[in-house]
């Protein structure tokens, strides 16, 4: 019996790990976002490449997307390679984790994204939407991902790491 309770403590301990190192995470996405939509998309030279490049223009029109997406490129890197290691402790294949972390991104990423900038541009108006739409995005995006890197990637692989 001790032994489920362990387990049990176990899996609110992992996932407190998992939300602290999202957090970190978290962290380096909302610097990215903020550097490129405060800093880098006003840059002049930026400003005067996209007067006289059309389709970089057209890919900026939503500044959110774009930004969102370098950002959580960023921020998922950084997660995996902290929670694979220390969250799950896993010594299984790690392309093939990643491979199944892209999978996860590859349907998380164009929904969040359609989605943030749906809600940008419906809510134009309200003066911190972007950071708002991020922040729901971001606990979005550590709560699924939990659970499909603890039931999915990582799942009877946890723990398999050789301690030094």
């Amino acid at each position: 019996m001790s032994e489920k309770k362990e387990k049990g403590n176990g899996g609110f301990w992992q996932f407190v790990k998992f939300a602290l190192f999202s957090a970190s995470a978290g962290i380096i996405q909302v610097a990215a976002f903020t550097l490129m939509s405060e800093v880098i998309i006003k840059l002049p030279v930026l400003q005067n490449w996209m007067d006289s490049n059309a389709t970089f223009a057209k890919i900026m029109q939503n500044e959110y997307g774009p930004m969102y997406l370098i950002a959580l490129l960023l921020s998922v890197i950084w997660n995996f390679t902290f929670n694979r290691k220390f969250t799950f402790k896993s010594a299984n294949n790690v392309p093939i984790a990643m491979l199944k972390v892209l999978a996860f991104y590859c349907v998380f990423t164009p929904v969040s994204t359609i989605l943030g900038n749906h809600f940008t541009a419906k809510f134009a108006d309200v003066t911190a939407i972007n950071y708002i739409v991020l922040a729901c995005t971001m606990a979005c995006n550590m709560i699924t991902e939990f659970l499909y890197d603890k039931f999915f990637v990582f799942r009877g692989q946890e723990g398999t790491a050789v301690k030094k």
